[in-house]
């Protein structure tokens, strides 16, 4: 469940703290009070976009914080699954904004927005204000069908989708494959070209390295010579030398050494430098002798090195690369000379994946057609206790005239309101207050099974009022049996229903205006129920009013826990 809520310089919220507690919690106020930036600020912890006008305070960075606790198993295990740790049972997400960036984090740990969101579909499910209006799209009315039938469409779907895959891979390489008997003798011959040049080159593997710096040396030999050569006339030529100068020193000192036992480690180290430069002396001989090479040389290389050179701009930017192709192509070039033999293996690998995915599809579709019986049934029931005086619900399938990842149905629900009325779609007959109500139903039937621990409703209300309402509030109530929730609601029949009431209002301090939020007790509770019936003038009979709607729902929910 969602244990705290902690927002900081956001619209007109300075800082604001909110505990939550389990079953139903229920916010109200004034229009305009800021209840629904509430439910914006959790939004944008889970990974909603944000902009910087949100900012109260320009200046400095906003922060909204969410704590969750008390999680389940399964649901820990999932977050698990995702690298997300739960710390001392709690999993905390937040959001910091700046003028310029947000971060996300969860538990501290820095992470993409797209990331919180997907832990956010294991901790919450918030229904906004309009989210109703969406139930008249057959692709979320799917959705509810396929989160209604559990780990039983899940598999099903994970298996058409591997099958899906599988048929349009190979559906595309036949269409890409289906080539004339010209086009196919063009390519063919192309082929054959490139793979001869290629062959022809005789490339083998570093010969590119070894050519580079083979055609570097040559191209710089003449400067590469004239160094070497002062080198060694500097070391070992004439009397100035460094080796001439080196015998006599050691000749010098050898002479001496006999009288004084400390020159020998001199001694010593001296002769080391004069075996060096001699071995310095021939093997710089031996490498002018080798440096010592024809202009045909040269030229050959260069030719070579070019050579490689435009192979690899035709076929990869190095020689495994270049081979690679040629690999390739004489794969493509023997598809073609067996083309009739390759095309016939290929359709009938077409035709075996579009035979699994058509299994896979009708398996997923049965699936689905055996629990929209089901949700409907519920779901009606649900509707009957929402003061709907007769309804029929139920759910029409319909083939697509197409294979997609989700499987081939169209699935729609179709709806009668009026006794002997004909069942329709549900944008041809529900109004939004019909659609506020049917998607509640939904919610309710979802949530029996639901791993989800906390259920947001922004404004479930919308069109309904009178005994209408009073039967949404019970169904709110029956949700927070087994789930926390958390309700944005103008309705004092839903309001007085609350487990735990909170009161959001607009206060002004130094000239600013800000809101804020509180627990209300008992009595503070009835009086903003008051409010809520009354309006702007709040009689003795008003709070009287409030008083016993509180009390009738304190007897409703003690009747159902009896």
């Amino acid at each position: 469940m969602l244990q705290s809520l902690h927002i900081k310089n956001l619209a007109l919220i300075d800082e604001m703290e909110v505990e939550f507690e389990p079953g139903l919690n229920i916010l109200t106020g004034e229009t305009g009070a800021g209840k629904s930036l509430i439910i914006g600020s959790i939004n944008m912890a889970l990974g909603q976009k944000v902009t910087k006008d949100m900012l109260a305070d320009k200046a400095k960075d906003a922060l909204v914080e969410l704590v969750f606790g008390q999680l389940d198993g399964q649901t820990v295990e999932k977050l698990m699954a995702m690298d997300i740790i739960p710390e001392d049972g709690q999993v905390i997400m937040s959001r910091k904004i700046t003028g310029s960036r947000s971060v996300a984090r969860i538990n501290g740990e820095s992470m993409p927005a797209s990331r919180a969101k997907e832990a956010a579909q294991l901790l919450i499910d918030i229904h906004g204000q309009h989210e109703h209006q969406s139930l008249i799209k057959k692709k979320v009315q799917l959705g509810l069908l396929d989160n209604y039938a559990g780990d039983e469409a899940t598999k099903a779907r994970e298996k058409v989708q591997a099958a899906y895959a599988t048929y349009q891979a190979l559906k595309k390489e036949l269409e890409t494959t289906d080539i004339d008997l010209q086009q196919r003798e063009r390519e063919l011959s192309f082929l054959e070209f490139e793979i001869e040049e290629i062959q022809n080159a005789n490339l083998q593997e570093k010969e590119d390295e070894a050519l580079e710096a083979a055609y570097q040396k040559m191209l710089n030999a003449k400067r590469i010579a004239e160094a070497c050569s002062v080198a060694h006339q500097m070391t070992s030529d004439g009397p100035q030398s460094a080796t001439e100068q080196v015998g006599r020193a050691l000749k010098e000192l050898s002479q001496v050494t006999s009288f004084d036992g400390g020159l020998s480690s001199l001694e010593e180290q001296l002769a080391q430098i004069d075996g060096l430069l001699n071995d310095f002396n021939r093997e710089m001989a031996d490498y002018l002798e080798a440096l010592e090479f024809g202009q045909e040389e040269f030229q050959k290389t260069e030719l070579r090195l070019d050579e490689i050179n435009r192979l690899k701009a035709k076929y990869g930017a190095s020689i495994p690369s270049i081979l690679k192709a040629k690999e390739e192509k004489e794969k493509r070039a023997g598809e073609l000379r067996h083309f009739d033999e390759h095309m016939a293996k290929l359709r009938s690998d077409f035709e075996q994946a579009k035979a699994q995915l058509e299994a896979e599809c009708a398996s997923l579709s049965a699936i689905r057609q055996r629990f929209a019986k089901r949700l409907s049934e519920e779901v009606r029931e649900h509707l009957l206790d929402l003061n709907f005086a007769s309804v029929q619900l139920t759910m029409c399938f319909e083939r697509l005239g197409h294979y997609t990842a989700d499987g081939y149905d169209e699935v729609g629900f179709l709806i009668s309101t009026n006794p002997g009325e004909e069942m329709k779609p549900l944008e041809k007959v529900a109004s939004g207050g019909e659609l506020s109500r049917i998607m509640l139903a939904l919610k309710t039937v979802l949530a029996q099974g639901d791993e989800i621990g906390t259920l947001i409703f922004d404004e479930i209300d919308t069109g309904i009022s009178g005994r209408t309402a009073q039967k949404v509030s019970e169904k709110m109530n029956l949700i927070g049996k087994s789930h926390q929730v958390i309700c944005i609601t103008h309705l004092p029949q839903i309001a007085a229903m609350a487990d735990t009431h909170f009161l959001i209002e607009k206060q002004v301090e130094d000239g600013k205006t800000r809101s804020a939020i509180r627990k209300l007790e008992g009595p503070e509770s009835v009086q903003e129920l008051a409010r809520m019936l009354g309006g702007v003038s709040i009689t003795d009979a008003v709070v009287e009013n409030a008083r016993e709607m509180k009390e009738l729902a304190a007897q409703s929910k003690a009747k159902e826990q009896g």
